[in-house]
């Protein structure tokens, strides 16, 4: 064959192939082999941490560390493998404690005066948990804490990942409290808050302040979204002021109204779902 004829082979070879011919490429599929059907496994497995944290010891982040550092169990093997899968029906302890998922708890408490907030006190003193000890059968705990003469919301639950995030500063959870002085405060030092107030070293953020309307110029409001022990008190005797009481009326959104001093109550679903969008 010459070379003339040859080459109209291969065009005619071009014109009969669409796959050799970019005129058909497009839009073109090719066959692709039959690949062996697979078998679909349901995966019912909830990760370790995340187990943990429904669980109210801790959060996820926290779980972690404890996962790492061998604190964790399942069925008495000792599990230190980050995305380990529970499987239902496996027994998982924590420092030997053999742990299970509760049902989310979340009580709202107006802390009455005299009791400080911690799970026990050595010491006999009163707890906040005497007064919450009948909310609930799970083990919940306070997010935060109010000092001893502090009045004011305190909130519990077991939900580990939302008390992490309630308390972190980074999320401008809202505090607002209403403080009685020794005296009034003035506008010259009224003025102060509303700046850069140094406490111990420390920058303080101050979202807002003012006089109480309608009352005497030593009711103060006062916002802030710090977590530091003591700090709304701290704040005013920095500037020479006691704080005489000290009650939080607003935490994260949630108020005080039909809530009695010394009474608690479950949050409703709503609240719960505002706290979670913080």
């Amino acid at each position: 064959m010459n070379s003339k004829n040859s080459s109209r082979g291969r065009q005619a070879d071009r014109n009969s192939n669409p796959q050799g011919n970019k005129r058909f490429n497009k839009g073109f599929k090719k066959n692709k082999p039959n690949k062996p059907a697979q078998k679909k496994t349901e995966d019912t497995g909830i990760r370790l941490n995340k187990f943990i944290a429904n669980s109210g010891i801790c959060s996820r982040r926290e779980a972690d560390t404890y996962i790492e550092h061998g604190s964790v169990s399942v069925n008495n093997k000792l599990v230190t493998e980050m995305g380990y899968k529970v499987q239902p029906g496996d027994e998982v302890r924590f420092d030997g404690t053999l742990i299970s998922i509760e049902k989310k708890r979340y009580i709202l408490l107006n802390k009455p005066k005299n009791y400080i907030t911690t799970m026990e006190d050595d010491r006999g003193r009163k707890t906040v948990m005497e007064i919450v000890a009948n909310a609930t059968k799970e083990r919940i705990y306070p997010v935060g804490r109010l000092d001893r003469n502090t009045t004011g919301l305190l909130l519990f639950t077991n939900d580990g990942e939302l008390a992490k995030k309630l308390t972190h500063p980074k999320h401008n959870v809202r505090k607002l409290y209403h403080a009685s002085l020794d005296k009034k405060l003035s506008l010259s030092d009224l003025d102060k808050l509303r700046g850069d107030v140094i406490i111990e070293g420390r920058k303080v953020f101050i979202d807002a302040v003012s006089y109480v309307e309608g009352e005497r110029k030593t009711e103060v409001g006062i916002e802030i979204h710090s977590g530091r022990n003591r700090i709304v008190r701290k704040i005013f005797e920095h500037f020479g002021y006691t704080v005489k009481k000290l009650d939080r009326v607003v935490f994260a959104g949630m108020t005080k109204k039909n809530l009695p001093r010394g009474r608690w109550r479950e949050l409703t679903q709503q609240e719960v779902n505002n706290l979670q969008m913080l």
